[in-house]
């Protein structure tokens, strides 16, 4: 589900960070947005994120590595309703030989709500064998980990 966010490039390279309104197509049966469609959103922020600091799929490609998904995790605490403008803010919480914790919070723009928190346990991997390889310096050094202390 492609978004269009706004994009506050400032924040870069700790902080991702955008606002957009929910799309119709993102609510389901509930009147809400479906849980699935977080896990979208988490995916195109991080893509986002990474593309911004010059880390886009030709150049994962040209390193012969990209990420995978080991674990998404998502608490949601309110529901995110038609019309509602959500500011999604991404960062990179551990950086370690295999792998990086990315987190992420979902909150209402119009009263500052917090509508979820989630975080994403990524694996890089070689492309041609599909095994975990150490994280390219490249990689690595492009992403600031921002410390939880420092968190949004």
């Amino acid at each position: 589900m492609p978004i269009d966010p706004v994009i506050e490039p400032a924040l870069l390279p700790r902080l991702y960070q955008g606002t957009f309104a929910v799309p119709a197509e993102a609510i389901d049966e509930n009147g809400h947005v479906n849980n699935v469609v977080y896990v979208q959103w988490m995916q195109e922020f991080a893509t986002r994120h990474s593309d911004a600091l010059g880390l886009t799929r030709a150049k994962y490609v040209e390193l012969g590595g990209c990420w995978v998904v080991r674990a998404h995790r998502i608490t949601y605490l309110q529901p995110a309703l038609p019309g509602d403008r959500l500011t999604v803010a991404t960062w990179v919480a551990t950086m370690d030989r295999f792998r990086s914790l990315r987190r992420y919070r979902f909150v209402r723009s119009a009263d500052g709500q917090m509508l979820a928190t989630a975080e994403t346990d990524w694996v890089y991997v070689t492309i041609a064998a599909g095994r975990p390889s150490t994280i390219p310096a490249a990689v690595a050094n492009a992403f600031v980990v921002l410390p939880e202390a420092d968190e949004p």
